[in-house]
């Protein structure tokens, strides 16, 4: 199974970006999600939805993002409002089996990441 993102790039500060998911085949995963990661610093949850349609996020872009499960298993979008320069970075899909409380579990599968620049 592989996570395909799309819709990275450049926005201004308060703008929006969409990024989707979709995987190769039916990744089998009750959840998915979205970390980011910047150069030099861990890797870092953002938001998770699951098949029951629970979402977490983290307290950083709570209010301004929002993540949607398009089609259960296969594809997932994050919808990023009012972006700051904070929200620089490299985005990643991922997928699991827990719930989004767990924010996924263990990870199954990983997107390649795609870039988000915000100035």
């Amino acid at each position: 199974v592989q996570l395909v993102e799309s819709g990275g790039g450049s926005a201004q500060t308060g703008g929006s970006l969409r990024l989707s998911c979709a995987a190769s085949e039916e990744a089998d995963s009750n959840c998915m999600g979205w970390f980011r990661q910047v150069p030099g610093k861990r890797r870092e949850r953002v938001a998770f939805i699951d098949g029951a349609g629970a979402r977490v996020y983290a307290s950083s872009v709570e209010g301004r993002f929002t993540i949607t499960q398009d089609s259960p298993g296969y594809s997932a979008s994050l919808q990023m409002n009012s972006l700051q320069e904070e929200d620089t970075a490299t985005y990643y899909c991922a997928a699991g089996g827990e719930s989004a409380s767990a924010y996924c579990g263990r990870i199954a599968y990983w997107g390649e990441g795609t870039q988000v620049t915000v100035s």
